[in-house]
């Protein structure tokens, strides 16, 4: 088999940043029913994201005042090393005390953003530091969040004003805005030959050029109310961006060309992510709807218009992951829904609880294997 293959095969079957390979909840694997547990292990406190590659897992948690990083075997739970540094993070609402951002795996490293602010890059292959800066971000509601986004050398991330690192040293190589931190993870695309870098801050959404982080322009798209959070991801399709949230706020769909901007749709009514982002398939959109604790809506809704194809109301929190034309849904209260991505109905072909307790993290879905964790466990689920 030629080179190249076994470099795409690679490619394919890891998970390895915040939303997957594409960073948009998409993966190209076709997954077969029902869901095989494979291993379960203890795990400590945290909402941060599994994530995979070149068949190891990273896991990033809380436990005895430490932010812990594990490296693990994926298809044995088995640790390969473990990375660790003290925290003293304390939540003003006596929630979940343990890291909010899945890691980021890129250019040989591992790196996290711990609930209080500490960006760290450890060693893949390894775990040994390679260095640590406290960003002195604004704790916020529920601490720092947003995962890392890796592009170009650098580590981009959403701090109270965006900064990049250099990737290899941490050193700071630009800053741009003064937006407050939110708990949405930036995403990156290609438009016009271009790199675009979108953040969703708690101001707005702002584009920029993630290689020295000239902003191409900003678009307030916050809600009145001060205790609101901006949380879902940007969606990219094309030169097209989707952004969302809730607290009376809504979706907005605009059009980016170059610099300039314009705005094909928006309202309240359509598709409000509290804090899970859509997935997108031949022109629609599949996600939540709603306030978690108001009890959300499982909705699919049309990407250039907004119009509610089908509702699901009551279904309660979760998020949605694409695996090759089904959706894969992971509801807060551990059950997994297997369901066509179908614009005419919403009709599950399966559904079994495979967590216990609740579910806020995002799984990942690597060679045919599905990572998934809730406040007490780490399982793996094998869906070929």
């Amino acid at each position: 088999m030629p080179l190249f293959v076994f470099a795409l095969l690679a490619l394919v079957s890891d998970w390895p940043q915040f939303l997957g390979p594409t960073r948009n909840g998409v993966s190209p694997e076709t997954v077969g029913w029902p869901p095989v547990m494979v291993w379960r292990k203890d795990a400590g406190e945290g909402f941060a994201a599994p994530v995979v590659a070149n068949g190891k897992l990273i896991f990033f948690y809380r436990a005895n005042g430490k932010e812990i990083i594990d490296c693990l075997d994926a298809s044995s739970g088995s640790k390969v090393w473990s990375y660790d540094y003290p925290t003293t993070y304390r939540d003003d609402f006596g929630f979940d005390e343990g890291p909010r951002s899945a890691p980021s795996i890129a250019d040989g490293a591992v790196f996290t953003f711990g609930a209080q602010g500490v960006l760290t890059a450890v060693d893949f292959a390894t775990g040994k530091k390679r260095w640590s800066v406290e960003t002195n971000a604004k704790k916020g509601w529920f601490g720092a969040a947003g995962s890392p986004l890796v592009e170009g050398g650098k580590v981009l991330v959403n701090v109270g004003g965006i900064v990049a690192f250099d990737a290899k040293t941490g050193a700071v190589a630009w800053k741009a805005t003064s937006d407050e931190a939110s708990y949405s993870s930036p995403t990156v695309a290609t438009i016009g030959g271009a790199r675009h870098a979108f953040f969703f801050t708690r101001a707005g959404l702002v584009d920029l050029d993630p290689s020295n982080g000239q902003v191409r322009f900003s678009f307030p798209w916050r809600s009145r109310s001060s205790a609101s959070v901006n949380a879902a991801t940007p969606l990219v399709i094309g030169n097209q961006v989707f952004v969302s949230a809730s607290y009376g706020t809504g979706a907005i769909l605009i059009e980016v060309n170059g610099s300039e901007y314009k705005k094909v749709w928006s309202n309240d009514e359509s598709m409000s992510n509290h804090y899970s982002t859509c997935v997108y398939r031949d022109g629609f959109l599949y996600g939540f709807h709603g306030r978690q604790e108001e009890g959300q809506a499982l909705r699919c809704v049309q990407w250039r218009t907004g119009k509610v194809m089908w509702d699901v109301d009551g279904y309660g929190a979760g998020t949605v992951t694409l695996a090759g034309d089904r959706l894969l849904i992971l509801r807060e209260n551990g059950e997994l829904v297997l369901a066509p991505a179908s614009p005419d109905e919403f009709r599950p072909t399966g559904k079994v609880s495979i967590l216990n307790k609740m579910v806020r993290a995002y799984p990942a879905l690597a060679d045919g294997r599905l990572y998934a964790r809730d406040e007490k466990t780490l399982a793996c689920f094998r869906l070929k």
